[in-house]
């Protein structure tokens, strides 16, 4: 085997990427893992624990260089002074947008991506979301069912670490194998309470996370110490350079490439499979043409989508694998809109020590078992309770010694729950290439076109009223909702759907096991690979895909049959 080919070809080193080189190495394969961005290790988490003062611009950040250089990134909750390090800069990296109905891309280019910066809640989802396109006609079926994926759930949360609650087995957030969830504070667990007594079928409870709540080998249980998007030195959140990887370098069996952008896929007509994998020096431009016999797309939604949109050839004009058509089309991503908060009295002799890093969990409860609302599929909710602090003084009358006496102490209680909810697919909801603009690559930049549906419109504005409706049963006063024009897609970083797995090739792009219907030795394990999004947070999801993905590659690699 020479320097250029592998057993397997892993493409994207993040939440799914370094799952399949771990699952693929540990079975005995070269890997090759190829990263367009820099090597990173938790050594580089240089703003883990610095106090706001300790930053040039107090953590505020550089607003002018923020607007010129990162429009894009710095709309997401976890871009800033003491993170920016860990997000592309849009000037350097553009994509194309449609005016009237834009899409945020949230990207990361270094070694583990995304999965540094992540949000961490990890439901998995239930056996109603795998039926629900055969049902309702929205969507294709999906290829398997929640039997299929469910020991793959097992094993990824045994590895990873997921803590969560086990007393409640939601539907549409079925327990896990978990570690014990992260106690609720007290007023987080009076509210729930209230809102069980008035909704039975409603729970309030503390989000599964992929977060450690007991030592797990060599990483070490959660210290409160956050905010976790800084990074985690100790590995006490599971991200791909913490966990994954470094199982998969243990093997001996890892190679891998960082600042290589992968132009496309070569196919050969004759075998009808990928043959190489075009990559790009990003610092030198220089080209090189790696060989796998399998090779795993995981460079994210989008990512992956323009790599198999520029992989063209007589055979495939429109992309490798794409003679459906449907490659770049059902762009979806969370609804993340409406909510409510409020004040809940008392219990001002207890207040929240440290950072919990684990907020509020509701599990979908809307059209489960009966249909109960006026749009397909529904949401769950994800927040927080906690004591107001000094900054509530901007909205107190007074001034003076007494006015900053009184903000010495923490004020009053106060929780918020937002939605979460399903995006239906759409097929003009898409990715393209664009036929002029090219980055300094000579690759042609992607474009984004996506647009929410009068499902979810009608959705959110029921986000709002029932969140009001909760929060005040669970003992809150004041309560407000959150009504706010709904987002750009995008801001849920969960974009997913644009080479979706189906039964039939002429309606999708991956069959049941992440596998191209056309080229037998690709495979799509990331957010491209999914064919409805559910209402929970899909990580779990696509590691669980992944893991299940490279073990029915390698059966079929021994079998002769790859």
């Amino acid at each position: 085997m020479s320097n250029q080919d592998f057993d397997a070809i892993v493409v994207g080193s993040g939440i799914s990427g370094g799952w399949a080189a771990k699952e693929l190495t540990e079975k005995g394969l070269k890997v090759l893992l190829i990263e367009r961005g820099r090597s990173i290790t938790p050594e580089d988490y240089v703003g883990e624990h610095k106090a706001d003062w300790e930053f040039p611009f107090r953590n505020l950040g550089d607003r002018h260089r923020y607007e010129r250089d990162y429009p894009i990134q710095r709309t997401c909750y976890a871009f800033g002074e003491a993170t920016d390090q860990f997000f592309v800069n849009d000037s350097e990296h553009p994509y194309g947008q449609d005016a009237d109905h834009p899409f945020s891309w949230i990207r990361g280019y270094h070694l583990g991506g995304r999965s540094l910066t992540w949000g961490r809640v990890t439901p998995r989802l239930g056996p109603i979301n795998f039926t629900e396109n055969a049902e309702d006609g929205h969507g294709v079926d999906w290829p398997i069912r929640y039997e299929d994926i469910q020991p793959w759930y097992d094993h990824v949360e045994r590895f990873i670490g997921v803590s969560g609650q086990s007393e409640y087995d939601a539907p549409t957030a079925p327990v896990g194998r978990f570690q014990p969830g992260m106690p609720l504070n007290r007023c987080e667990a009076h509210v729930a309470e209230g809102i069980a007594k008035t909704y039975p079928d409603r729970r309030l409870m503390i989000a599964p996370s992929a977060i450690l709540t007991q030592d797990l080998g060599d990483r070490a249980a959660c210290h409160y110490c956050g905010p976790c998007q800084r990074g985690c030195s100790t590995g006490s959140y599971f991200s791909s350079i913490s966990s994954t990887l470094p199982a998969a370098q243990a093997t001996g069996n890892l190679t891998i490439v960082t600042d290589a952008i992968v132009e496309g896929l070569d196919h050969d007509p004759a075998t009808r499979k990928v043959s190489g994998v075009r990559v790009i020096d990003s610092a030198k431009g220089t080209r090189t043409t790696y060989r796998g016999r399998i090779v795993f797309l995981n460079a994210s939604t989008l990512g992956s989508t323009q790599i198999l949109l520029n992989s063209k050839s007589e055979e495939y004009p429109d992309g490798i694998g794409n003679k459906s058509g449907v490659l770049g089309h059902y762009l979806m991503d969370h609804l993340m809109s409406g909510g409510a908060f409020g004040i809940v009295p008392g219990m001002l002799d207890s207040q929240p020590i440290g950072n919990r890093p684990a907020g509020l969990y509701m599990p979908r409860f809307r059209n489960v078992g009966k249909k109960d609302a006026p749009f397909l599929r529904g949401y769950g909710l994800q927040g927080a309770a906690a004591r107001s602090n000094w900054t509530r003084g901007a909205m107190m009358p007074g001034f003076g010694a007494s006015l900053k006496q009184s903000l010495r102490e923490p004020g009053p209680w106060f929780i918020y729950v937002g939605g979460f909810g399903e995006c239906l697919p759409y097929y003009d909801n898409r990715l393209s290439l664009d036929a002029q603009k090219k980055d300094k690559w000579g690759i042609p930049i992607l474009n984004a076109r996506f647009e929410w549906g009068a499902n979810e419109k009608a959705m959110a504005e029921d986000i709002s009223k029932e969140a009001v409706a909760m929060l005040t049963a669970g003992g809150a006063v004041g309560v407000q909702s959150i009504r706010t024009t709904i987002p750009p897609g995008g801001l849920a970083i969960h974009e997913m759907g644009t080479a979706r797995m189906g039964r039939d090739p002429k309606t999708s792009y991956l069959n049941g096991f992440n596998q191209s219907h056309e080229v037998s030795n690709l495979f799509v394990t990331d957010g491209a690979c999914m064919t409805s999004t559910a209402a929970q947070n899909p990580s779990l999801t696509y590691m669980a895909l992944t893991a299940r993905a490279a073990n029915h590659a390698v059966e079929r690699l021994k079998a002769g049959q790859l």
